[in-house]
């Protein structure tokens, strides 16, 4: 009997998006958002097998930004890059989303693509603290491309503060 091919990962059905929303946040529903992810994963990382994503409370965050950074206190998004064909796993807090969404003046939907955006650079590699701006300059391009602007027309929101 012939072993099968491994999945292809830039196949969309192959590769696995874990969007776990334990909180029920009605602007974190997988319905909405998975099809936006799978399309950026599609370009931005075609031979990822998988990505998780989990959409947390403050506390939540609070503790696992303790636990990992040092820092108590929550925070908008968190990422953990993986081994490949895993590219990583992604933690936001929605609260804090909703409040930077009224900060920027846009929907809170919005502001989850812009964190998602922001944590799928991380999970590649990039480190806004440490490149001399690279990942700002190409996370302001992808913007621009993949979160259209909002009624009032911005495009610009909150700087993600993992």
């Amino acid at each position: 009997m012939r072993n099968p091919e491994p999945p292809d990962p830039s196949d969309t059905e192959a590769r696995e998006i874990a969007l776990q929303n334990p909180n029920r946040y009605p602007e974190a529903r997988a319905r909405l958002l998975r099809p936006w992810l799978e399309r950026l994963l599609d370009e931005l990382a075609p031979d990822a097998a998988s990505l998780g994503v989990r959409f947390s409370g403050d506390r939540e965050m609070r503790r696992v930004n303790r636990q990992f950074r040092g820092k108590d206190k929550p925070t908008d998004v968190l990422s953990f890059p993986g081994d490949e064909p895993h590219l990583g796993d992604i933690l936001i807090s929605v609260p804090t989303a909703r409040r930077q969404a009224v900060e920027a003046g846009h929907p809170a939907e919005r502001e989850l693509k812009v964190l998602l955006l922001h944590g799928v650079l991380h999970c590649l590699g990039y480190d806004h603290e440490t490149d001399q701006g690279e990942m700002e300059r190409l996370e302001r391009r992808l913007r621009r491309q993949w979160i259209p602007p909002g009624p009032s027309g911005e495009t610009e929101s909150g700087d993600a503060s993992d």
